[in-house]
């Protein structure tokens, strides 16, 4: 087989080689339009530019790295792939290529992480920060490259940040529970010291003061965000605090939540009504199908790649924190 040059994809573009030059190395403005065809030209040959010769010349990979949280056996990787998949669904839309890395929820393989790619070349980083309130990323991201946080704040703005409005959802989650007439609502969640679960724990809260209920410490329920851990809670608010209605602040522990009462033969949501956080299949083939506060994480991805790339394309505009609103969404379970 020939091997295929700039001038092939030119033709096939129906542009000058210099165009598809300025396209792959980025050195002169181009029409998004003509850029499109550029890139479905290279496609549709198979194209494989120079991109070591090609970064050298101009400094950049067209490569943007990815930095998650996955922990085996643990259902929020399949929010965090809903991430990478909004993401990528940009990027190639824009001639990138993404390297996806794993912290496994832990701080010193995230700094490990981050020292590796700042020794690479890429041209930015998404990043879900392990320890969003107390580390100083500052120190560690000192890679010539734009950053946007997701999921999670750090606690000093120096970056774009990408958040769920899950304190919205989780609020209407417990006020649509006290207008069924529940008074004891218990309360399931992982750690906290994280942005998602602080939020979460806080709306609960304000939901509660502003309907006119007291908060009572022993319906919440603190500790690692494992499906045993969402088991033994439940049972402990079913048995020893009578509580008729169990909000979980995140899947895994709803997946121990719901074990335990369909265990227990406990009907729902005649005796105990659940409402879950983030919405999978399997939510909706329970018995009853399951209430969720769901998020929108395909956009999220989205949403922090086209904040970065206008970060690499020089946007001075002052770092900000972009919501995306959450809903709750209401089946049999209460």
């Amino acid at each position: 087989m020939e091997n295929i040059s700039m001038k092939d994809v030119a033709q096939k573009a129906n542009v000058s080689t210099a165009t598809v030059s300025h396209v792959i190395n980025e050195t002169r403005y181009v029409a998004e339009e003509t850029k499109k065809k550029v890139y479905k030209a290279m496609k549709e040959l198979d194209y494989q530019p120079n991109s070591v010769a090609r970064s050298l010349r101009s400094r950049k990979s067209n490569i943007i790295g990815l930095l998650v949280p996955l922990v085996a056996s643990d259902t929020s990787n399949f929010f965090f792939m809903s991430i990478a998949n909004g993401i990528e669904q940009v990027l190639k839309e824009n001639g990138y290529n993404l390297i996806l890395s794993n912290s496994s929820e832990d701080l010193s393989i995230e700094q490990d992480q981050i020292k590796v790619f700042n020794s690479q070349l890429i041209d930015g980083l998404i990043i879900a920060p392990v320890d969003s309130q107390k580390h100083d990323y500052k120190e560690n991201l000192r890679g010539n490259y734009p950053v946007v946080f997701i999921d999670r704040q750090p606690k000093e703005l120096t970056s774009d940040t990408v958040l769920i409005d899950s304190g919205a959802g989780t609020y209407k989650a417990i006020e649509l529970l006290i207008s069924k007439g529940h008074r004891k609502i218990g309360f399931i969640t992982g750690p906290l010291g994280i942005t998602t679960s602080d939020e979460r724990l806080q709306a609960y809260k304000n939901a509660l003061k502003n309907n006119n209920l007291s908060y009572d410490e022993s319906l919440v329920k603190i500790g690692s965000a494992t499906f045993d851990k969402g088991h033994s809670f439940t049972k402990e608010l079913v048995e020893e605090t009578g509580a008729t209605a169990i909000f979980a602040a995140n899947n895994i522990m709803t997946m121990g939540a719901v074990n335990y009462l369909q265990e227990k033969g406990i009907p729902i949501p005649d005796k105990v009504a659940i409402i879950g956080f983030d919405d999978y299949d399997w939510l909706r083939i329970t018995s009853p199908p399951l209430s969720v506060v769901k998020q929108p994480s395909y956009e999220m991805g989205k949403k922090a790649v086209e904040l970065l790339i206008k970060r690499i394309n020089g946007s001075k505009d002052p770092y900000d924190v972009h919501r995306l609103p959450s809903e709750l969404v209401v089946r049999g379970s209460c």
